[in-house]
């Protein structure tokens, strides 16, 4: 989708029948009967009914692919060469063209990728929820996201080089779930690295910072981020805890992080005398990185946002076409193939 965003021209290949297997996670489903889930990620595509396995199927997507600049495909390994579509042969007939494979566990594991299990296996869920509660997933599918992003870069620098090598191996890219997140774990991974100790559970407090977590303000909670000593003092006068700046033991973060109870607990008993409106002003007029706890809905209130295309793309990207009925396309596909996308 990101690619689509960007200018691409993205042809979907579904499975005949069912096609992606997100048009059926819902409801809920707008009037076309297409679910929610799969709107939210598949602007800006084509969509055609393939059935690899049927012969005719497999003589059309190998003249796409001969046509194309980058396959994308999330099979299971040994899955297309199956069909007749191993990426090897494809990559060794056709120079120019870019292959990015995105698997669960890498090239080398046949385990399927799905968002939970390595959210699971990533050492997400170990450091997400409460400190005392059992271990959490983030409530996004965030490791699907990071992963189709860390595809897209990759994509990308691939074809800003312009990679032409002779062998196909060089052009065949791999992306996975796991070590995409892993690789987002960045400085709870490098803690654990650097102290050789386990993460631990926070919640929503930061093992390096205080104050960091979240606040229940007279009406709403609110969240509070002071990443400096700097901005510490500005948050305690904000607060009206003046006390707190005099007492040495709280002027450096190291100090805090060794009395964060104390130092949390204050600021904890503070905002709960005024409302989180009241606090907002007071701590954005500091320059105190603040903000309210909003639900999904006010948020989309405040940015560009269709139930038809989702969330729109920050500029360069723009909403070309609606997310696709499935085989929608496959006509122009089968007729006229590439060509006549921009028509």
């Amino acid at each position: 989708m990101m690619l689509g965003d960007l200018g691409a021209d993205v042809l979907k290949v579904e499975r005949p029948g069912s096609g992606d297997d997100t048009r059926g996670w819902g409801p809920p489903y707008d009037a076309k009967g297409q679910s929610a889930y799969f709107l939210s990620v598949n602007r800006n595509k084509l969509s055609v009914a393939v059935d690899l396995a049927n012969a005719d199927g497999s003589a059309l997507i190998r003249a796409l692919i001969a046509e194309a600049d980058v396959v994308v495909d999330n099979f299971t390994r040994g899955t297309l060469e199956k069909w007749g579509l191993a990426p090897r042969e494809l990559l060794a007939a056709n120079p120019q063209l870019l292959w990015c494979t995105i698997t669960g566990f890498g090239p080398d594991s046949d385990r399927p990728g799905y968002d939970f299990v390595v959210q699971a296996e990533s050492g997400w869920m170990a450091v997400t929820g409460a400190r005392s509660g059992a271990p959490m997933k983030a409530g996004v599918a965030l490791a699907d996201v990071i992963a189709g992003k860390d595809a897209a870069i990759t994509i990308l620098a691939a074809l800003a080089a312009r990679v032409q090598a002779s062998d196909a191996t060089s052009r065949h890219l791999f992306v996975s779930l796991h070590h995409s997140a892993v690789s987002a774990l960045v400085n709870v991974a490098q803690n654990a690295l650097v102290s050789g100790r386990e993460a631990s559970r926070w919640g929503n407090a930061h093992p390096n910072l205080v104050p960091y977590e979240l606040f229940d303000a007279l009406d709403r909670p609110l969240v509070i981020a002071v990443g400096s000593d700097a901005q510490f003092v500005a948050c305690v006068h904000a607060l009206g805890l003046d006390e707190l700046t005099s007492d040495a033991r709280y002027r450096k973060n190291s100090g805090r992080l060794v009395h964060r109870d104390a130092v949390v607990g204050a600021i904890r008993e503070r905002v709960r005398t005024q409302s989180a409106a009241v606090w907002m002003t007071r701590l954005n007029t500091a320059g105190v990185p603040c903000g309210i706890v909003k639900p999904v809905l006010e948020a989309l209130q405040e940015i560009d946002a269709s139930p038809l295309t989702g969330v729109a793309p920050a500029a360069p990207g723009s909403v070309r076409r609606a997310p696709p009925l499935l085989d929608e396309h496959g006509a122009l596909v089968r007729d006229r193939g590439w060509a006549a996308f921009d028509a």
